[in-house]
């Protein structure tokens, strides 16, 4: 059973009313905040419910797994319901860990909850015969991430449960300022409700508050050249130099989005579809929706110049020369997310 971590809490409290929990549950995420509420809620529900008696087992590399059978079947003197906690950050159990998670989820015994905390899976490992038995008997929440253009409707609502609201404009700041970084957007979020009353925020209010403690990842550089972000793609780039970010991975990200552009511009100009071009350059989800735009925005001629831009910057990384070009890379690498953005003058 697939559950949105939206309607987790609905989940729990008609599970409450009947007194017992589901046998297993599964949240697979990469964002640990959400992650976290998800697991303390199911926990929570799982002690009124009476499961009083917790083990933990964390699944490394070395791990035993016939060590998850007897935890399974152990006996307690003092707890007729037990939880048995099983977290696998790695994502991957190996050939006996696989096994054993399969015979596990198709004979989860009685008045035993079993509480797995996974990374986010890829397609294949999804696909997998022991994630399919764990999906088909588990209540499996995916938590997922939440993007930049989704954040400020996430604050306002975080803002929300303490009983204030602020204007999109001091939302937007706010996201500025905690951009990847969830468990700091949840920090000043509570910040500002210790701070003032319930009610309206002002933008004043919220920047005099709120400090900035945007974690910048490299792979949101893509997603933001792609809508045609020019502010958004300029402040990560400004704040992946200053997080001293390896340049020739964040050229990478560049060049490798547009190398795929530039595939996907002369597919669909031979004739083929967009749907099925993207689908054989293994673009999907959110890169999916966007490509579109991007593709109306730049020329493959545009593409191509990109590229060969993005070469002239290796050079300068390495020391070499590049004619016609500034001696700062990282600055010849804003010039070429601004024509991203934008568009070819």
């Amino acid at each position: 059973m697939l559950l949105k971590p939206d309607a987790l809490a609905a989940h729990l409290q008609g599970r409450l009313k009947q007194g017992a929990l589901a046998p297993i549950y599964v949240v697979a995420g990469d964002e640990p905040l959400l992650a976290i509420e998800a697991l303390d809620a199911i926990r929570a529900a799982a002690r009124a419910c009476g499961y009083s008696e917790r083990e933990v087992l964390h699944a490394d590399a070395r791990f035993d797994w016939s060590r998850l059978a007897q935890a399974a079947s152990g006996l307690s003197l003092f707890a007729e319901r037990r939880i048995v906690e099983l977290r696998l950050p790695s994502g991957k159990p190996g050939k006996a860990g696989a096994e054993a998670l399969r015979e596990f989820a198709q004979a989860a015994p009685p008045d035993l909850l079993a509480l797995l905390s996974l990374p986010r899976l890829d397609r294949e490992t999804r696909a997998s015969r022991w994630a399919a038995a764990l999906e088909h008997a588990a209540v499996w929440i995916d938590v997922e991430r939440i993007e930049r253009p989704l954040l400020p409707e996430w604050i306002g609502r975080r803002l929300a449960r303490h009983g204030q609201r602020a204007p999109r404009e001091a939302l937007e700041f706010i996201a500025d300022r905690v951009e990847g970084n969830l468990l700091a957007a949840h920090q000043e979020i509570g910040k500002l409700a210790l701070l003032y009353p319930p009610g309206e925020l002002s933008l004043q209010q919220v920047a005099d508050a709120v400090l900035d403690v945007a974690r910048y990842d490299v792979f949101a550089l893509a997603p933001a050249l792609l809508a045609g972000d020019a502010g958004r793609a300029l402040r990560l780039i400004e704040g992946l130099r200053a997080e001293a970010e390896p340049l020739p991975l964040v050229l990478w990200v560049v060049a490798e989005e547009l190398r795929t552009l530039l595939r996907l511009q002369e597919a669909t100009a031979a004739g083929k579809p967009f749907a099925v071009a993207a689908r054989e350059l293994r673009v999907w989800g959110p890169r999916e929706k966007l490509m579109p735009k991007a593709l109306q925005r730049l020329p493959a001629a545009t593409i191509a110049a990109l590229l060969a831009r993005c070469a002239d910057i290796d050079r300068l990384i390495k020391g070499l020369a590049a004619p016609n070009r500034d001696a700062d890379p990282w600055l010849e690498l804003s010039e070429i997310a601004l024509v991203c953005a934008r568009g070819p003058a």
